[in-house]
């Protein structure tokens, strides 16, 4: 089922398909982390700002799968921006998740009214350089944030999570990040409260293909490069989100979906969005 893996820019494989998180908290984060992992993921995304990875840190010690078969991923919540508060959060995350190290570290907002995302990325370079995580990036950063870190620092991030669906593209973004080779990650794959999926397009290839809306957009996901992270406390669903890779999409079909886009804005803007 979910076999397909994706080679980020230092050579690290993230599985294609993830497991998200938000909004889970408590018994029913870690029962639905443990169900997920049961069913099949091996990557769970969390954050230090969902409060929940104590929860989901429970949920891996009930799957029994063992941790190197695993991918983890956690952000760094916007108020611990900065070189040293970075680090500190960072070994509060590992301490919460009961993990010795993080497959995945994000900083989860650019915050540019902090100016403190260099000397963030910067304290994310010294923990992948002592070997605590396999691979870092960011989430939700626009083209002229990226370019910064990369222009100080050198380090090219692994990955950008973004909001991502079809009624929302964000071409000029992809395109970017792949001349950079930088992994686009997808959140809010299904493009959620938006109607994406009663969409007559959607309806008539789920009836071409013999799957449901979610699953020919999940697999539009993939067939664009990107990795993915839908977020279902339903078993059910969680096999339906990963049952993709047994069909493909052809060029008809990508037109089709390409014509879903509503030309609109992500939810937040990066630019301003204040998070703590």
């Amino acid at each position: 089922m979910n076999t397909k893996l994706i080679a980020l820019n230092n050579g690290v494989k993230i599985p294609a398909v993830g497991f998200g998180t938000w909004p889970l908290i408590g018994e029913a984060c870690t029962n639905a982390v443990a169900t997920a992992i049961e069913k099949g993921y091996r990557l769970i995304d969390t954050a230090a700002r969902y409060e929940n990875e104590e929860a989901v840190g429970k949920g891996i010690k009930q799957s029994k799968v063992n941790r190197s078969e695993l991918f983890i991923t956690s952000k760094l919540r916007g108020a611990a921006h900065g070189y040293q508060s970075t680090l500190d959060a960072f070994y509060q995350t590992l301490e919460k998740l009961q993990l010795d190290y993080l497959d995945l570290y994000l900083i989860h907002w650019p915050l540019p009214q902090k100016n403190l995302y260099i000397e963030t990325w910067k304290a994310f370079i010294t923990l992948y350089n002592k070997g605590l995580i396999k691979a870092i990036g960011v989430s939700n950063f626009k083209i002229a944030h990226l370019c910064r870190i990369i222009d100080e620092t050198n380090v090219i991030p692994a990955v950008n999570q973004i909001q991502l669906s079809p009624c929302l593209p964000q071409t000029e973004t992809r395109q970017w990040l792949n001349r950079y080779n930088i992994t686009c990650q997808d959140w809010s794959p299904l493009g959620r409260g938006s109607g994406l999926l009663n969409t007559p397009i959607l309806l008539k290839l789920a009836a071409k293909h013999g799957k449901t809306t979610a699953q020919i957009v999940l697999r539009w996901h993939l067939q664009l490069g990107n990795s993915v992270i839908p977020k279902s406390s339903n078993p059910l669903r969680m096999l339906e989100n990963l049952n993709i890779f047994d069909f493909s999409l052809d060029k008809e079909d990508m037109l089709l979906i390409s014509t879903l886009d509503k030309h609109i804005a992500p939810t937040q803007d990066p630019d301003t969005y204040s998070e703590e």
